[in-house]
């Protein structure tokens, strides 16, 4: 922390924030094939994939894949947030998808944690990269 209040902090010398949409793109592309390898799932319990249901998984897939072009704007984290909970609803009729959006809010909830952790620490001045090298 700056011994002067009125002394800037000084920025870190990478930002951290960067590599926050990279964190989302991939794990957002991790969803998306768990959900693309519960079709056998639903293909066995939930009436087919020609049903509503293996149509809805499908259409999940793609919206995932989809939303990982989208992580530059800034609605795109809450739309995040609430596809894990329509993939949470979709567990109505297929429990097994339901798992995988409670697995993934969960990974989701905790890389927001940890990004409000991070801004926090970087606007008090104590990350490690803003720290002055011992002499």
């Amino acid at each position: 922390m700056s011994e002067n209040p009125e002394t800037p902090v000084k920025p870190p010398a990478k930002d951290p924030m960067k590599g926050f949409r990279g964190v989302l793109a991939g794990t957002l592309i991790m969803e998306a094939i768990t959900v693309a390898l519960a079709l056998p799932v639903v293909a066995k319990l939930g009436g087919g994939i020609t049903s509503f249901t293996g149509w809805t998984v499908i259409a999940l897939a793609v919206v995932l894949i989809v939303l990982c072009g989208l992580l530059k704007h800034v609605w795109a984290v809450p739309v995040i947030l609430l596809l894990q909970l329509a993939i949470i609803g979709v567990g109505v009729t297929q429990p097994a998808i339901a798992i995988i959006g409670i697995i993934f809010l969960a990974a989701f909830l905790w890389f927001l944690w940890l990004r409000r952790d991070v801004a926090r620490r970087m606007a008090a001045g104590t990350l490690p990269s803003q720290q002055q090298p011992q002499a």
